[in-house]
């Protein structure tokens, strides 16, 4: 799929150059870090990362093309006729951890696979993006559930509802019964719309990203806080370490298909700690947001 691949390439670096532009502005002192590398099995990628802004206290934003000769079990759990072919990979996938507890952390994720044999590939494209706050605002979570819903209805009234409740049930911590966040977006193995369709479907959803995330940085990002709120912040990171180390297939993939370390775990947080036991105040804004913003809900109606 030689101009698929090329088409596909070029959207996914252009996104990481937009991106990585537009939270270089917002934090305004901080530059990403560029590393290149390349994969013995095949491909390479490009890392960038972003550290001690005075608005974003890590971010990091990767784009992958990588290839191998068979599929690792990771990939092949839903698709075992799938299993020992040849493959290939594109995506972009980001995180956010600003140093303001009243700013989310935001991840976001497109990707196009290929696999099976080259005259006759099966392919899909997967992604998504999801808010994760310590502080819950409504308007925040109103506006980015608004966003993801006007991305994806173009291509369908049902996708958003049906891309909401996937996000909601992914990004689930089973072992401790919790959501991550307040969600958004997930999709994986889709090319029901067809190659052209499906590709502009993934496009939208890369291209929202910023008109969604932004606004909220903006609005948060000089909200007073004090060491309690930051204590929480470094708490509730934790959930995202747990996540991505426990369930997150896209983590299980790099590191059974032989990717780069560095580059599949640059989504954890820089500073977290865990406490005993540990439980919120009743009545407290901590208890808030696992009282109303850690639980399913309708965000854009």
């Amino acid at each position: 799929m030689p101009t698929v691949s090329t088409d596909v390439r070029n959207y996914l670096l252009e996104l990481q150059d937009l991106i990585c532009a537009a939270l270089e502005k917002e934090d305004g002192v901080a530059r990403f870090r560029e590393d290149a590398w390349t994969r013995s099995e095949g491909g390479g990628g490009r890392s960038r990362v972003m550290a001690e802004g005075p608005v974003f206290e890590k971010a990091g934003v990767g784009f992958s093309h990588v290839t191998g000769a068979s599929l690792p079990p990771s990939a092949t759990a839903h698709r075992p006729e799938l299993a020992g072919q040849p493959w290939e990979a594109f995506g972009v996938s980001l995180v956010t951890h600003p140093r303001n507890p009243y700013v989310p952390t935001s991840h976001m994720n497109v990707r196009f696979f290929s696999a099976g044999p080259a005259a006759s590939p099966t392919w899909w494209f997967g992604g998504g993006f999801d808010l994760t706050p310590y502080y819950g605002f409504e308007d925040d979570a109103v506006a980015w559930h608004r966003a993801a819903r006007a991305a994806v209805s173009p291509f369908g009234d049902s996708l958003y509802p049906r891309f909401k409740r996937a996000c909601d049930d992914y990004f689930f911590l089973k072992h401790r019964h919790e959501p991550r966040g307040v969600g958004g977006l997930f999709f994986d193995d889709f090319n029901e719309l067809g190659f052209d369709q499906s590709f502009a479907l993934m496009r939208a959803v890369g291209d929202a990203f910023l008109p969604a995330y932004g606004p909220i940085v903006a609005r948060r990002k000089s909200t007073p806080s004090g060491e309690r709120e930051r204590q929480f912040q470094l708490y509730r990171r934790g959930r995202y370490v747990e996540f991505n180390l426990v369930w997150d297939r896209g983590t299980h993939f790099g590191l059974q298909s032989g990717g780069r370390t560095e580059s599949i775990l640059m989504s954890l947080p820089p500073l977290v700690r865990w406490d005993y036991d540990w439980k919120p105040q009743p009545g407290s804004e901590e208890a808030r947001l696992y009282d109303v913003f850690l639980k399913p809900r309708n965000w854009a109606e």
